[in-house]
C-alpha cells in the first residue's frame, strides 16, 4: 500500500465560491453528523468572513453557529480549519494587530482548530506575527503559499517562503492553488523540495477546479509526498469550485495511494441535504456561471472563490457599458463578450500591478481596477482613473511588497497625484484599538 493521504471538506468554500453564501446554524448542525458519517474526512472547513454574514443576515448569532457545527465534528474526532487573511483577518482590510491577536482565542473558543493563515502578497511580514499569535490562542498556525503562475513565482520564489513560514512557526503549509492555475509538474516538484527539506511538516493542497488542471496536480503532489488534499461534495464540486472526493479517492485509489473508504449512502444523504439547502434561498445568489469550469481561466488566474461577486459586478458594469454604446450607436455587448474583455483587461493589469497572487482581497482589487478600465476606455478616458484607496494600497506598498515591479505609467500617475510608496512594514501602519 501506498503512501496515506487524508481528505479535508471544503464545505465553506464550496458555497464561497458558487455564491458566497452558506447554510444555517439549524442545516449547518443537520449535515454535520452526515459528514461524520461519511467517513472519510480528517478535516472539515468551519468558517469565514462569508460564513459570519450570512449568520447575520439570517438573524443569526456566528459564535453559537460555529460553536454548534464544530462541537459535532470534534466528538467524531474530526479536526476543523478555517480562512485567515493575515493582514485582513476575516476582513478585505487591514486590522489593527490587538484584533487579529484577539481573533485566534476567540476561533479557538469557537471550536476551531486550525487557521489557514495567508498573505495574498506571500509577504513574510504579514505571516509571522499572526503564526504566532495563533499558536498562543491555542491553534495550530498552518502557512500557506499563495500559487500561480507568472515569471516571478518561481520554484525558489516558493521554497524560500515556505522556509519562512516554518522558521517563523508554521507547525503546517498549505499549497493554496486558489485559482486552480498552479501547473501540475510544478506544484509536484514544490511538494518534493518542501517534504525533502520539512519531512516532518504536514503539508495540504488546496486547488480550486476552474481552469481544470487541478485533477493532475492533485496526483502530482500525492506523488510527491503530499499529506492532505482539500475536497467537495456535489452539488457544488466542480465548476469553479474543487474537485469531488469521490473522483479524487478513485483516482488516487487506483494509483496505490492509502486513501480512506467513502459511505456513499452517507455521501447520497449529504448531497441531497446541500441541494434542499440551496433550493430553499441559497440558490438566489448562485450565477449558473459558476457550474462551469473554464480553460479561459488560465489567461487571467482570477480564483474561484470571488466568482460569485465578480459575475455580479460584471453585469451593472455591462449595463453601464452598454447604455454607452448605445448612445455611439455601437452593438451591445453580451456577457460572454465582456467576461472575454474582462479576463482580458485583467491579464493587461496583473503585470502592471507586480503580479500580485490573485488571492483576496487582491484578486478583487485588480478585478476591480479591469472592471474600471472597461468602463473608463469605453468613456474615452483611458485606463487607471477611477481607482479607491485600496487599490492604491496595493500599488504603494501599504498592504505588503508585491512580488513584481510596478509600472512607469502608476509610479508616474502616483507621483502626479502626490501618493508615495512606501516599504514599511504593513502592520506597524495601524494603531491598536
Amino acid at each position: 500500500m501506498g503512501k496515506k493521504i487524508q481528505f479535508s471538506l471544503i464545505y465553506r468554500d464550496m458555497w464561497q465560491s458558487s455564491g458566497k453564501f452558506q447554510p444555517r446554524k439549524d442545516q449547518l448542525v443537520r449535515i454535520a453528523p452526515v459528514f461524520v458519517e461519511m467517513g472519510c474526512f480528517a478535516r472539515v472547513e468551519t468558517n469565514g468572513g462569508a460564513f459570519e454574514q450570512v449568520n447575520l443576515l439570517a438573524g443569526e448569532n456566528p459564535n453559537e453557529s460555529v460553536r454548534a457545527y464544530t462541537k459535532i465534528l470534534h466528538e467524531a474526532g474530526i479536526k476543523t480549519h478555517m480562512l485567515d487573511r493575515g493582514l485582513n483577518a476575516l476582513r478585505m482590510y487591514p486590522v489593527p494587530d490587538d484584533v487579529r491577536a484577539m481573533m485566534y482565542r476567540v476561533k479557538h473558543a469557537q471550536g476551531v482548530d486550525i487557521t489557514r493563515l495567508f498573505d495574498g502578497l506571500n509577504d513574510i511580514r504579514n505571516i509571522a506575527p499572526a503564526l504566532k499569535w495563533a499558536k498562543e490562542g491555542g491553534m495550530t498556525p498552518q502557512g500557506t503559499l499563495c500559487i500561480t503562475t507568472s515569471p516571478v513565482h518561481t520554484l525558489d520564489y516558493y521554497t524560500k517562503l515556505a522556509d519562512e513560514e516554518i522558521a517563523a512557526g508554521a507547525e503546517e503549509l498549505c499549497l493554496k492553488d486558489m485559482a486552480g492555475i498552479g501547473q501540475p509538474v510544478f506544484l509536484g516538484e514544490l511538494t518534493r523540495r518542501i517534504k525533502e527539506k520539512h519531512p516532518d511538516v504536514l503539508l495540504e493542497y488546496h486547488g480550486h477546479s476552474g481552469p481544470g488542471l487541478s485533477m493532475a496536480s492533485m496526483l502530482e503532489v500525492a506523488k510527491n509526498g503530499i499529506d492532505i488534499l482539500d475536497v467537495a461534495i456535489e452539488p457544488l464540486s466542480w465548476g469553479k469550485v474543487h474537485p469531488d472526493v469521490i473522483s479524487v479517492q478513485s483516482m488516487l485509489k487506483n494509483a496505490g495511494f492509502d486513501v480512506p473508504e467513502i459511505n456513499m449512502d452517507a455521501y447520497m444523504k449529504a448531497r441531497a441535504m446541500t441541494q434542499e439547502f440551496i433550493d430553499e434561498w441559497l440558490g438566489y445568489f448562485i450565477n449558473p456561471q459558476n457550474k462551469i469550469m473554464s480553460s479561459l481561466l488560465l489567461s487571467c488566474g482570477l480564483p474561484g472563490g470571488m466568482m460569485g461577486s465578480m459575475m455580479a459586478d460584471l453585469g451593472g458594469i455591462r449595463s453601464t457599458i452598454n447604455n454607452l454604446r448605445k448612445k455611439k450607436g455601437e452593438p451591445e455587448l453580451s456577457v460572454d463578450d465582456m467576461l472575454i474583455k474582462l479576463f482580458d483587461e485583467v491579464a493587461y493589469v496583473w503585470p502592471r500591478v507586480g503580479y500580485p497572487p490573485l488571492v483576496t482581497p487582491f484578486s478583487q482589487y485588480t478585478k476591480n481596477i479591469a472592471l474600471m478600465n472597461l468602463l473608463t476606455l469605453e468613456q474615452g478616458k483611458g485606463r487607471f482613473v477611477m481607482m479607491d484607496d485600496s487599490m492604491w494600497g496595493m500599488i504603494l506598498g501599504k498592504s505588503g511588497r508585491v512580488p513584481g515591479e510596478i509600472c512607469q505609467e502608476l509610479k508616474d500617475l502616483a507621483k502626479q497625484k502626490g501618493l508615495e510608496f512606501t516599504d514599511a512594514d504593513p502592520h506597524t501602519l495601524l494603531k491598536n484599538n
